[in-house]
């Protein structure tokens, strides 16, 4: 079998083991731009053209380097609407959505928003400004963001561990926002809220404090795609709640696959850019364990290739993560101790503790292996050295995009 590694593959061989492979339907695959030029002219609610007026200053905030989206293609088709609605170029500033991710340098601001990277500045948390709140939690955001007489993002709908599915306003009040809300919308009490899960988007309160924080933030229009195995699947625009729905549902329809049995071993996919740091690659882990459908057997393990070429990660988030985990007597202790409460970016640590406490998580082919350990998790050369003879094993090439459901 082959699994995606950074960029490339990485192959393994498993001729003891019973393995099942877990691939969804994909969906069918789309261009970019056509499915963009051809979502905002049919938006939900007004246009963007119809929404902006001449001289208008407009904030668009954009997905960071852990999203795989087509910004540069995104923010050309809405530069165009913004240009047919009388707005001018250099009255736009693009924010990079980083919440507590490191900034993107300026080779992966080029690589990301082509000829469109001279208008991007990286968001800064600890600058962000309160325009109000949610559930008495301040909402913070950028500066640009709030004197911005329109405010317009990009976006991915994909499979998020708290919001179901992330994108829509997400974009814009995470990646843009300040560390009350993350702080909040992070927590443990909000996350073991009923509701909070992987692939549920309705009657979920993480989404729905997102949704009200961007009504808060003004935000006027979203330009959202979806993807999966075989590419970008579909795209939506218009009001931030509605390109929720429409992409999270054609998401669900391509990514699911139902599973009726139960395994020694997942084996989990990632590959970039996702795979870069631990932080972003133990979403494979918790994806599968603690997604719509568990299909792991008392004791099981999850293994991980990733390159880990930025080690824990670099951001504020990622170091937090680390800390946390690095730091733990064990996962179990580290569990309670985090349920009394912990800073933004340390939410990762959280969940990944919870998985912790009854599987055991190897990561393979890293460049970091020593992170790995010191993580609570198991570092291994190859993915053939990280599974037992003789197990039952479920292989997800694509885990991040994959939505494991009941069979029955």
């Amino acid at each position: 079998m082959n699994l995606p590694l950074g960029t490339g593959r990485v192959s393994a061989d498993l001729p003891d083991c019973d393995v099942t492979v877990a691939e969804p339907s994909g969906g069918t695959a789309v261009a970019p731009r056509e499915a963009a030029e051809a979502a905002v002219a049919d938006p939900h609610g007004a246009a963007l053209a119809e929404r902006v007026d001449h001289g208008d200053e407009v904030a668009v905030v954009v997905t960071d380097v852990t999203r795989a989206t087509p910004d540069d293609v995104l923010l050309d088709v809405l530069l165009d609407q913004l240009r047919d609605g009388g707005v001018a170029r250099e009255d736009v500033t693009v924010i990079v959505g980083l919440g507590l991710h490191r900034p993107m340098d300026e080779t992966e601001l080029r690589d990301a928003l082509g000829v469109h990277a001279d208008l991007a500045e990286n968001h800064d948390a600890s600058a962000a400004v309160e325009v109000g709140t949610v559930d008495d939690c301040p909402v913070e955001l950028n500066p640009a963001v709030v004197e911005a007489d329109r405010v317009v993002s990009t976006g991915m709908v994909e499979p998020h561990q708290y919001a179901g599915f992330s994108g829509g306003a997400k974009t814009a009040v995470i990646g843009a926002g300040g560390e009350p809300l993350i702080r909040y919308t992070h927590g443990p009490e909000l996350l073991s809220r009923e509701g909070v899960r992987l692939g549920r988007a309705e009657g979920n309160p993480f989404r729905d404090a997102i949704d009200r924080a961007g009504d808060l933030a003004g935000l006027d229009f979203c330009l959202n795609v979806t993807r999966g195995p075989t590419g970008i699947l579909d795209a939506a625009a218009g009001d931030h709640r509605a390109v929720v729905r429409d992409l999270s549902a054609s998401a669900r329809d391509a990514l699911s696959v139902p599973v009726d049995d139960s395994y020694d071993a997942v084996i989990a996919g990632v590959g970039a850019p996702k795979d870069a740091n631990l932080y972003q690659t133990t979403r494979a882990a918790t994806y599968v364990a603690l997604g719509d459908q568990n299909p792991l057997r008392e004791g099981g393990r999850i293994v991980i290739p990733a390159t880990l070429s930025e080690g824990a990660g670099r951001g504020t988030g990622e170091r937090r993560f680390y800390n946390r985990l690095s730091g733990a007597e064990s996962a179990a202790a580290l569990f309670e101790e985090m349920r009394e409460g912990y800073a933004p970016g340390a939410q990762r640590a959280f969940v990944v503790a919870q998985v912790l406490r009854e599987y055991d998580v190897y990561v393979t082919n890293s460049d970091s292996p020593t992170v790995v350990e010191e993580c609570l998790m198991n570092a291994r050369p190859s993915i053939d050295e990280a599974v037992e003879p003789g197990s039952d094993v479920l292989v997800v090439p694509d885990a991040l995009n994959t939505v494991l459901v009941s069979a029955t």
